[in-house]
């Protein structure tokens, strides 16, 4: 189904923001909404990253916008539909030196104090 034009933009500037994430830092869906205007939109970042296309003939695809670099807010990767997505990100994360904690409960988490990136403006503003 084609975008609307306010949805084309909301995704070029959501890939476009996350292109700016530095390799070995990480922020949150809701930082990255932030940065792009819309506050209230974290679950729509998050919408944007489920639909990254993996072609790499497209301008913003699985190798040109770091998504790995984007998980929840409070530091954990967000567990997803298919099994093999969260570990496929912290395989991502780790090969980048971001290391990736997991509880008894299975959740991987990474620390933000250390690892974060959250600026008040995109660096290309």
């Amino acid at each position: 189904m084609p975008r609307t034009d306010e949805a084309e933009a909301f995704f070029f500037a959501v890939y476009s923001a996350i292109q700016e994430i530095p390799y070995g830092k990480v922020t949150s869906y809701g930082h990255i909404a932030r940065l792009v205007g819309t506050p209230q939109r974290p679950r729509q970042v998050g919408v944007c990253l489920k639909h990254l296309s993996v072609d790499p003939g497209d301008r913003f695809n699985h190798n040109t916008v770091p998504w790995q670099r984007v998980i929840n807010a409070s530091g954990k990767i967000a567990p997803r539909s298919l099994p093999s997505a969260a570990p496929t990100q912290r395989a991502a994360l780790l090969a980048e030196g971001i290391p990736v904690t997991t509880n008894a409960m299975g959740e991987m988490s990474i620390e933000l104090t250390t690892y974060g990136w959250f600026p008040r403006q995109l660096p290309s503003e």
